[in-house]
């Protein structure tokens, strides 16, 4: 059984590093979670309280920088808030349609917000290449702490 719950654990991981990227799966909680679950099957000998703890922190500082750095992108430039309005819409809505929908929502999605604001189109254009920008940035920091947090785990894991 313990093979079996290894592999979800692992499965759980490599599903976590798929959300990192993609926005439609919770990527550090589903990597959190597999860390947790491998550490329980091995009965917390390698994995204690705190290295699942310095392991949650380290996922809490990636989730909040994702959120964090596509605001920042659209400050820099003075966006409106109906253009953040609309980069949160957009990234909704393009989870529907796949890589280009991720890749084109937020920035289509800023482009119109702030053109409902009443801006010219190439403010427009500005405001919603920044916000894309940003949640590029936030998405790779997410992603790189993904990766941190199963260096950790892999450290506690051999070396603990």
């Amino acid at each position: 059984m313990d093979i079996v719950l290894y592999v979800v654990a692992a499965l759980l991981m490599v599903a976590g590093v798929a959300g990192a990227i993609l926005p439609a799966l919770p990527g550090i909680p589903l990597i959190f979670a597999g860390i947790w679950l491998a550490a329980g099957v091995d009965h917390y000998r390698h994995l204690g309280l705190w290295w699942l703890v310095a392991i949650a922190v380290a996922g809490a500082i990636g989730m909040a920088m994702d959120f964090i750095a596509g605001l920042l992108g659209a400050r820099s430039v003075g966006a409106s808030g109906r253009a953040l309005w609309g980069a949160a819409i957009g990234t909704l809505v393009g989870m529907f349609f796949g890589l280009p929908g991720l890749l084109l929502g937020p920035f289509i999605g800023a482009l119109l917000g702030e053109l409902a604001s009443g801006t010219s189109v190439l403010r427009s254009a500005h405001v919603g290449l920044s916000t894309w920008f940003g949640m590029l940035v936030g998405t790779l920091v997410k992603l790189v702490m993904s990766f941190v947090m199963l260096g950790m785990f892999a450290f506690a894991f051999v070396f603990g």
